[in-house]
């Protein structure tokens, strides 16, 4: 796990060392195990070093292979490198470390753009081509580890965060007011832009080629890999698909517990970590895991049941972890704001500040924990979603449904009263297009109800659990910590999109007998529901507690609803109610503030939306402060 960047000089200049060392330098918290840096000319790769495999100096990055053709700059870590190992060497290739970065080379030299689909792992590399003087960059399957460009007429910049690219003298920090419509549509961003005009996010499962000789070199992206969600054409019966499930659960588990450092894992007291947890501490018998509580003295509503630190205590002494655990009150999230933005770099989805506490935490004491992310999003996790749209009678009726339901923060309806000042810049910009690109290469024919839910959990793993992704990169990798998610690999993700819908949820039924006027109503009861991921809760009472695999689906999140319109009542009016605020120079102030007041009265919770304004100021300040 590490840190990469460098630059192609399209404009026959050499690089600059001193630019390309502050380039890695702005990445120092993503590898402070080493530094690394390669140049030839118009082209140079640099390195930040967090060592996991072979701790020795046999794993300095830039690589070069042994026939001094191709130089690799790679971040991630690939699960099956010994099995690729073992069948590179069959075909002539020599090793001098024990480093999956190695087998990544070597792989890339002997298949090309193939070998990625034989990686089972998170990655982000960039792989320079000496004798065919061109330039890949790829990214893995899920997207797990990110990989940001810059491109014009002069130069290509890359890196595994936007920072690296704001270290060069060649580019200009300005807002993307097209991303800043989408972002604040979704609270999410789903195609390859950033909050930064030019920065784009090379999309998952893609790679990038720039041929140095062409006539017009750039990068041009292709796609190797996507989700593929589809009802099976000989279902098997439900046994087998549980039997199926244990055996490619334990094997993805064990998988990624390969590290030459100490490995934990969070714990929150849920299904998902619990089983990892589980499966973990056969092989490790004194982990340490992990989790994130809060002070729910000021709480009120459903927030009341948001802390789980008992549940996770108590799994903690079944599976006899060595466990640690913090407390969150109103006004941690102050006290961290100026950190997080400067390492989140743009907000994505959710209320991502307990993510960077419990990281801080888990960094005290590991060097890689594992994480349940995804089980959610593979195995149908949120039904009241999904129910929003499950009686479409086509393809645009689903998306005006399901479009509907994801304007998380500014519907559609009030959208240009919002941006009023910039609305001119963004009036061509439609969010319900943007929205129903999402789906433009998933085949599926919607001919049926379990159709229509392969779609949303198809747009969910590309959007929502994307986001997450992101998110946590950026959050763990500040405190120099490598996540893992092993609901990622490669044989589960592929188990998971032919499972039938009707083994994930357990009513499909009774919903399908509902009057479709009624489905909305319905499904806002079903916020905490036990009815999603229920192949998963079956199999996974062979590993942990029934009462934990029948527990109501329980997100971790912070009770800032409460504490917006309690506690932090006052920061919150500190920005919002202050028209000095950065955030106006795009937003209308007298309708941000209306908004904002509904949550402060208890008319409605906006509590994202708050979350959201606030780190974008913050995002603002720094722009400011910067230039």
């Amino acid at each position: 796990m590490c840190g990469i960047a460098g630059e192609l000089r399209l404009d026959g200049d050499s690089v600059s060392p001193v630019s390309l060392k502050r380039m890695t330098n702005a990445l120092v918290h993503r590898g402070p195990d080493g530094e690394g840096h390669w140049i030839e000319e118009c082209v140079g790769l640099g390195h930040r070093r967090l060592a996991i495999i072979d701790l020795s100096p046999a794993g300095h990055q830039p690589m070069i292979c042994s026939e001094q053709r191709f130089v690799l700059s790679y971040n991630g870590e690939v699960y099956n490198f010994r099995e690729l190992r073992t069948e590179l060497e069959s075909k002539g290739h020599r090793f001098r470390s024990q480093t999956d970065s190695e087998v990544v080379l070597n792989a890339l030299s002997e298949w090309g753009e193939e070998a990625l689909l034989r990686f089972n792992g998170m990655f982000a590399l960039a792989l320079w081509d000496r004798k065919e003087k061109s330039l890949l960059l790829a990214r893995d399957r899920y997207g797990v580890k990110p990989l940001y460009f810059f491109e014009d007429h002069k130069t290509v910049l890359f890196g595994s965060e936007q920072k690296a690219i704001l270290e060069h003298a060649e580019f200009e920090q300005k807002i993307n007011k097209t991303a800043l419509l989408e972002y604040f549509t979704f609270q999410n961003i789903f195609t390859d832009q950033t909050l930064l005009e030019g920065i784009k996010l090379l999309p998952s499962g893609h790679y990038g080629v720039l041929k140095l000789a062409a006539k017009s070199p750039s990068l041009q992206i292709f796609q190797y890999w996507d989700y593929q969600f589809r009802e099976p054409d000989k279902p098997i019966c439900k046994h087998e698909y549980e039997d199926e499930l244990d055996r490619l659960f334990k094997q993805a588990v064990n998988r990624q517990l390969v590290s030459d450092v100490e490995l934990g894992s969070y714990l929150s007291g849920g299904m998902d970590s619990g089983s990892i947890t589980a499966i973990a501490t056969k092989s490790f018998p004194c982990l340490k895991t992990f989790t994130c509580g809060f002070d729910l003295s000021s709480a009120s509503g459903i927030e009341l049941a948001f802390d789980e630190r008992a549940k996770a205590e108590a799994m903690s002494a079944k599976f006899k972890t060595e466990h640690y655990e913090m407390v969150l009150k109103a006004g941690d999230m102050e006290r961290c704001l100026p950190r997080l933005s400067f390492h989140l770099e743009e907000p994505r989805v959710g209320q991502s500040y307990p993510n960077f506490y419990v990281s801080q935490l888990a960094s005290k004491f590991v060097k890689v924990v594992l994480s349940g992310a995804g089980g959610d999003e593979l195995f149908g996790g949120y039904p009241w979603r999904y129910y929003r749209a499950v009686k479409s009678q086509n393809f645009e009726d689903y998306v005006d449904q399901y479009f509907q339901y994801w304007q998380r923060l500014i519907p559609r309806s009030i959208i240009r009263q919002v941006f009023a000042p910039i609305w001119e810049d963004v009036k061509d910009i439609d969010t319900r297009e943007i929205f129903r690109n999402v789906f433009l290469r998933h085949e599926n024919s919607l001919e049926k109800p379990e159709d229509y839910i392969n779609h949303s959990l198809y747009f969910e793993a590309k959007t929502f659990l994307h986001g997450l992704f992101v998110v946590e990169d950026k959050l763990s990798m500040a405190h120099s910590l490598e996540t893992r998610v092993p609901f990622m690999d490669n044989d589960l993700v592929d188990f998971a999109m032919e499972c039938p819908v009707n083994l994930k949820i357990s009513n499909l039924g009774e919903v399908l007998q509902v009057n479709e006027n009624d489905i909305w109503k319905k499904s806002k009861s079903h916020h905490k529901t036990s009815e999603g991921k229920q192949i998963l809760r079956d199999m996974m009472k062979r590993h942990i507690p029934h009462e934990v695999t029948k527990a109501k689906k329980q997100g971790f999140s912070s009770p800032d609803a409460s504490w917006f319109k309690g506690e932090s009542m006052d920061f919150v009016k500190s920005v919002v109610f202050n028209d000095k605020s950065h955030i106006y120079g795009f937003m209308d102030g007298d309708c941000v503030k209306s908004l904002v007041q509904e949550h402060l009265n208890g008319e409605e919770n906006r509590r994202l939306l708050i979350w959201s304004l606030i780190n974008f100021e913050q995002i603002l300040k720094g722009i400011t402060k910067d230039s």
